[in-house]
């Protein structure tokens, strides 16, 4: 991943990707271990044998550490004292909305890319609904063009 420019993330969001990259750098050696043993019991065996799985999994750990450190490298940390009492959605909001015709509320944290995770509720400030609820007040109702169509959502509140 080759970022451009900044990347909003909150001080949690932050640390977590710190702690991530903490046990990944974890993972790595233990990586590497396992694939000198591998060489050392196979002292034979050409790349394809022993060690393939170990070899994909330091692969991926491998491109993650370079993904997480460019997230860090860009981070702009969002002033999150800032957005408290904000009267609009922004990066950092957590906002409350009604998805319409539904009578059930829903939570959703407005993060940046690299914070997203939608079971939880983080959604990105790049997505259709993040990109909507943006600018957006207590009481008004957005607007999303879905592939299955347009959904509404009315804000209820913003902390």
């Amino acid at each position: 991943m080759v970022l451009r420019r900044s990347v909003p993330i909150t001080a949690d969001g932050l640390q977590r990707l710190r702690s991530e990259l903490v046990k990944l750098k974890e993972r790595r050696r233990e990586a590497a271990e396992l694939i000198q043993q591998s060489r050392e019991d196979s002292p034979g065996a050409r790349d394809e044998g022993d060690g393939s799985e170990t070899k994909n999994e330091q692969a991926f750990i491998e491109g993650r550490i370079r993904e997480i450190e460019a997230v860090i490298s860009a981070a702009e940390v969002i002033d999150e004292q800032e957005i408290q009492g904000s009267d609009v959605v922004r990066v950092g909001s957590t906002v409350t909305v009604r998805p319409l015709p539904k009578r059930t509320d829903v939570d959703y944290r407005i993060v940046g890319p690299a914070e997203v995770d939608p079971k939880n509720g983080f959604l990105s400030d790049e997505s259709p609904v993040g990109k909507a609820l943006l600018g957006a007040k207590v009481g008004d109702t957005v607007e999303v063009a879905t592939p299955t169509g347009v959904r509404k959502f009315k804000v209820k509140a913003i902390s």
